[in-house]
């Protein structure tokens, strides 16, 4: 059986947006990014973990601990940013 592509041409105009001036784009629509998105945003593989990150020993309720775990590789980066998130927040 044929595999069918679901790639299709871009009906973008491209050289339209290229020439476009910054002053032309509307971004009413565009929401005020809060710590709580980031919080709830996907992280990126592949980037240089910081260096400053301390190793340590944490108690969490079990099943806090299976839900991460569920949502995949990285569940340690997330539970880092939700922290990172919260802290600011409270600033």
């Amino acid at each position: 059986m044929k595999k069918s592509s679901t790639l299709k041409k871009s009906q973008t105009n491209w050289e339209r947006l290229k020439t476009m001036p910054d002053k032309n784009i509307d971004l009413s629509e565009i929401p005020e990014l809060t710590p709580q998105m980031f919080a709830q945003a996907i992280v990126r593989r592949g980037l240089e973990p910081r260096p400053n990150k301390l190793q340590l020993t944490l108690c969490i309720d079990r099943d806090v601990v299976d839900w991460f775990r569920k949502q995949g590789r990285g569940y340690q980066t997330q539970i880092n940013t939700l922290l990172r998130a919260y802290m600011e927040a409270q600033k």
